[in-house]
């Protein structure tokens, strides 16, 4: 899309605008650690947001969404007492509000990253949005101004992961990142497979409540061991939990900073199929203790590791719906694509989504 001359349309009249683009993401492993400041493993992938920006002298901030094929606006004055409206400008204004010396602008918002499908299209759009509205924050400063508009206005209380892989994401290599110290890493993949993500195309009511109930149990359990965050805690202390749920969130918080690490270990070795039973153990673990899959993600995962060209497959992202991801033999994704839609397609008469992602670059400006 020339995303230039479509600004030129919808705003005609404006000077050259500038375009910024900031990547969705897919974490291969480490899910749900991120808010108890243990380990992740994402990439950002080329699917990604782009804000194509310039200024106006209307004295507004005009935000359209391409996507969406909506437009809102707001006096720039009053942007700073604006409050949550529950819609997708929420992520923007809960960005500019950060933002000292905001100026009238208009922005054009087009995206790529699936809506609702657990690639992380809101810290895409919060990325982009602080880059075209003019904020001097970078890197880390600009993971957390992004991530603040989703803790404090949008009030998710999610983790820095979706935001800082965003910015930081490198092309051909997965991030490592400590969630506590913000130390991280790239991880290079062994070659031959690919990363396939299948959308089940549906996400359920419990998602956003339940989110909110896995970060309070994890809290509880913390205090009960005695420790800062599950972080600092091992399997051998869990038993400290009153709490017979709390526990099983432990235990999988716990066991799943390990299998961050091995995975990282095996990746290096290029061990393959070590890579896959971590991806499988993963999942059972957040289908089982953190009890965050859904009969869809289930189905896609058990379907998946029944195909010979399948290394590995798992749940992604937040849960009760979503996307799975999957280690692929790279010669073999066609094969897997149309199998895995086929029985899909069989068991609940929806077509699933089949995405082949790369392992991208970070946020930056788009020539």
């Amino acid at each position: 899309m020339d995303l230039l001359k479509l600004f030129a349309e919808r705003f005609p009249g404006r000077g050259k605008p500038a375009v910024w683009r900031a990547p969705g993401r897919v974490n291969l492993i480490g899910e749900h650690t991120d808010y108890n400041l243990g380990f992740v493993l994402p990439i950002a992938i080329d699917f990604a947001t782009w804000a194509v920006v310039a200024p106006n002298n209307d004295g507004l901030l005009r935000v359209r969404s391409e996507n969406l094929n909506e437009t809102r606006q707001w006096p720039v004055a009053e942007v700073a007492t604006l409050q949550p409206t529950r819609n997708w400008t929420d992520y923007v204004i809960g960005v500019a509000r950060q933002i000292p010396s905001l100026a009238a602008l208009d922005v054009l918002i087009y995206s790529t990253v699936p809506v609702g499908a657990g690639l992380s299209s809101s810290a895409a759009l919060e990325v982009s949005a602080a880059l075209a509205l003019g904020s001097d924050a970078q890197g880390i400063d600009l993971a957390k101004l992004a991530r603040r508009s989703e803790n404090d206005f949008v009030g998710n209380p999610c983790g820095i992961m979706d935001q800082f892989v965003s910015v930081y994401g490198r092309a051909g290599a997965a991030i490592r990142i400590d969630c506590r110290s913000l130390d991280h890493d790239a991880v290079t993949l062994p070659g031959g497979i690919a990363i396939v993500v299948v959308n089940t195309m549906v996400k359920h009511e419990l998602s956003g409540s339940a989110y909110r109930d896995r970060v309070r149990e994890c809290a509880q359990a913390a205090r009960d061991i005695g420790v800062a965050s599950l972080r600092d805690a091992n399997l051998g202390q869990i038993d400290k939990i009153g709490d017979p749920v709390a526990k099983k969130r432990a235990r999988h918080v716990i066991s799943e900073d390990t299998r961050v690490e091995e995975f990282v270990t095996a990746s290096a070795r290029g061990d393959v199929a070590e890579l896959g039973r971590l991806f499988v153990a993963s999942h059972r673990s957040l289908q089982l203790d953190y009890e965050v899959s859904c009969e869809e993600l289930d189905f896609l995962v058990d379907t998946a590791i029944a195909i010979p060209s399948v290394h590995g497959a798992r749940m992604t992202g937040g849960g009760f719906g979503g996307c799975t991801v999957n280690l692929v033999d790279a010669g073999a994704v066609d094969a897997f694509e149309s199998a895995i839609r086929a029985r899909y397609v069989e068991r609940y008469g929806l077509t699933p989504e089949v995405y082949r992602v790369e392992p991208s670059a970070g946020a930056g400006r788009s020539e």
